[in-house]
């Protein structure tokens, strides 16, 4: 994995594409050896604390952050640094960066009996930590982000001075760096502690599956079962973009991967260069709504709300069918306008064959989503999967030097017997067992040259998830300050009291004035910093205008996703772009046009709160809860429909300007909050859908 250069060669690389992640490989010679070995620390490291808890919370913080640091800085050095000098300056900062983590281990038991009196080394520390945290994130992912937090602590030290009531009472250094560095909602707050548990141990899940083989199982699925219909390669993107997003969360990710395979499909058989592009785009960003992993925001959702991981992934589930299932109705409309076929057959893989080629692959999947409903913690339940999905890699490469049959046969029964065994009482194991039990297929594939490649691989699994962690561990520290300031200042109720101040005389400008909120943040920062930041500062005041708590986070969250399909940045068309040789602005329209559905969904479970499957439906009292939640899943399916034919203007035939906007008045009254305006929506879809019946042009055949 690792790719050597000159000592002294400058690895060429955009200091901007950090932030979508770090080029292959961990740089130049030894650095390159320094980086993969600690990147190898890291991770194990979290696999010890997510099998074995064994220190304080806040001392596992702190080591997570300063691992962060470490490579965060390192890397950053090696990738751009001239000289070897300045990659050891590089180094230097990291390890320092380190020790301001380690800190809180080292120190932990007196910085508990001195809470609130500091002393000068805890001072010096801490303000280190905080110039090294916004340095590093500054690094990384550009000035967007640092200047916004950087804001936030001006005004943490000089808003006593401002005017009512945006002042506060005011705060003197040591406050704000005691709170911010040592507390538990500063840079150590919720969004740190999922980094340090849930969310490493989910990237290590999901880089492990595709290791073995997941990418090419989802696309050879989605090939065989969509390959050959009309428009079939944009489908196949779709569908295969969507599978990755439950092991992955990493919308820019998704476009890397499985977008170097389907947008020149895509191309290929006929679709523009942007819409293409703009397909993966919005398919691959789909990802961090589809359950299980959602972008590992759902892990800091559900910590902050106080709720089981289960109930957040209930609520996101028929959104993102939804979601996913507007992305494939726009495909189809827009192959249908422009008279794109399928694949021939000769080209299609077997779905069948593929899924039983690959099934054991679901496997540890399956048992996650399992256990996360059954209600085992999301870190035993990860930890599980992963183990789960290391021993089917590691088997499968020992059972590849058996050259009877029946031998593998015996090892996979075996093996499964064993791993029964463990569960036969119905209840959580005891996580020594199973790592006696990848420890002895470990001894196993190191007597196999197969499988002594497989361990290498695996290896560099370890070193690879610990460099994809750094971009969302970094984003979480940094807006520990926003909430450090936030909790101390009170600032965030005056927010609150503007968006009830609008709800009260209109709901749906509260809605709007949030929507915008999060795009205009996700514009220039990553999607959890600004669901946290939007939660913190609109999701309260959008619960007390009578808005679920679940819902009004989701809202939040949708919209920091949709900003990576909204130009000027939308992140995920400029990953999206090299691909397919386009401008990023125009895929970044045409996304943000085939996600039209996108930015609707979240009013319609405003309106219709069981679309989430959250009580206070208006029809739930005549229809009970389950017609309640079928009932709005009808008419989200209505309207997202309707807002196809809108935007791609076609359905039986094109469609002229004035059949646009009849349906999107229809659309349009299936969102609204007036009187009969459902059953005035579903009136016009069902006309205008007819009129368009009539006007299909009449196959040759027939007329003839």
């Amino acid at each position: 994995m690792l790719h050597e250069h000159g000592t002294e060669e400058k690895v060429k690389v955009e200091l901007d594409n950090f932030e979508h992640g770090f080029p292959e490989g961990f740089g130049p010679g030894m650095w390159g050896h320094l980086a993969y070995v600690i990147g190898i620390a890291f991770a194990v490291f979290q696999l010890i604390i997510a099998a074995w808890n064994f220190l304080p919370s806040q001392a596992v913080r702190g080591i997570h952050v300063g691992f962060l640091l470490l490579l965060t800085f390192g890397l950053i050095a090696n990738f751009t640094a001239r000289t070897n000098f300045q990659r050891a300056v590089g180094w230097i900062i990291g390890g320092v960066g380190f020790f301001c983590g380690l800190y809180q281990y080292l120190f932990y038991a007196e910085l508990i009996q001195r809470d609130g009196d500091p002393t000068r080394l805890d001072l010096v520390v801490g303000t280190v930590l905080a110039v090294l945290i916004f340095e590093g994130v500054r690094r990384m992912m550009g000035l967007a982000l640092p200047l916004m937090c950087g804001a936030c602590l001006l005004y943490w030290f000089f808003g006593q001075y401002l005017p009512a009531p945006l002042n506060h009472r005011g705060y003197d250094f040591d406050q704000v760096v005691t709170h911010l560095s040592y507390g538990t909602e500063g840079f150590y707050g919720v969004p740190i502690y999922v980094s340090a548990t849930y969310i490493f141990l989910f990237i290590l899940f999901g880089s492990f599956l595709e290791r073995a083989g997941m990418i090419k199982l989802f696309t050879d699925v989605s090939l065989g079962m969509f390959g050959g219909t009309r428009g079939g390669p944009a489908k196949v993107a779709v569908v295969a973009s969507g599978m990755m997003g439950t092991i992955s969360g990493s919308g820019v990710a998704n476009v890397v991967t499985v977008g170097q395979f389907t947008i020149p499909l895509m191309i290929k058989f006929g679709y523009r260069r942007a819409f293409a592009a703009g397909v993966e785009a919005t398919a691959s960003m789909g990802g961090q709504i589809m359950p299980p992993v959602m972008g590992a925001v759902a892990f800091i959702m559900a910590e902050t709300l106080g709720v089981d991981y289960s109930v957040i992934v209930k609520a996101a589930v028929i959104p993102a069918i939804l979601y996913f299932a507007s992305a494939f109705w726009m495909v189809h409309l827009e192959a249908g306008k422009y008279g794109l076929t399928g694949m021939k057959k000769d080209e299609i893989p077997s779905a069948i064959k593929a899924l039983t080629n690959g099934w054991f692959l679901v496997l540890p999947l399956a048992a996650l989503v399992f256990m996360l409903f059954e209600g085992f913690t999301p870190l035993y339940a990860g930890s599980m999967g992963l183990a789960l999905t290391v021993a089917l890699i590691l088997g499968a490469s020992i059972v590849l030097g058996f050259s009877n049959i029946a031998l593998r046969y015996v090892f996979w029964i075996g093996l499964a017997l064993v791993a029964g065994s463990l569960f036969r009482n119905g209840s959580s194991v005891d996580i020594r067992y199973v790592a006696g039990i990848v420890g002895v297929l470990v001894l196993i594939a190191a007597l196999t040259q197969g499988g002594r490649a497989t361990l290498a691989a695996c290896r560099d699994s370890l070193a690879d998830s610990a460099k994809s962690a750094l971009t969302v561990g970094m984003a979480c520290a940094i807006v520990g300050t926003i909430i450090g300031m936030m909790t101390q200042t009170g600032v965030g109720t005056i927010f609150g009291s503007w968006v009830i101040g609008l709800g009260e005389k209109s709901l749906f400008l509260a809605l709007i004035m949030t929507m915008l909120l999060s795009i205009l943040l996700g514009t220039g920062i990553p999607t959890i910093p600004t669901y946290i930041i939007v939660a913190a500062l609109a999701a309260p005041a959008l619960a007390k205008l009578g808005v679920p708590l679940i819902i009004s986070h989701m809202f939040a969250f949708y919209y920091g996703i949709m900003a990576d399909l909204s130009p000027p940045v939308a992140l995920a068309a400029l990953a999206a772009a090299p691909i397919a040789k386009e401008n990023p602005d125009k895929i970044g329209w045409e996304a943000m046009r085939i996600a039209l559905a996108g930015y609707v969904i979240p009013f319609i479970a405003v309106y219709s709160p069981a679309l989430m499957l959250q009580n206070g439906d208006p029809m739930q009292a005549q229809l009970g809860f389950y017609g309640a939640v079928a009932y709005a899943f009808a008419k989200a399916v209505v309207a997202i429909g309707l807002f196809g034919m809108v935007a791609i203007g076609f359905l039986f035939t094109r469609m002229t300007v004035a059949e646009r906007v009849v349906s999107f008045i229809a659309a349009m009254c299936l969102l609204g909050e007036f009187q009969y305006s459902d059953w005035v929506g579903f009136a016009i879809a069902i006309g205008a859908v007819i009129w368009q019946w009539r006007k299909k042009p009449v196959p040759a055949a027939i007329a003839a």
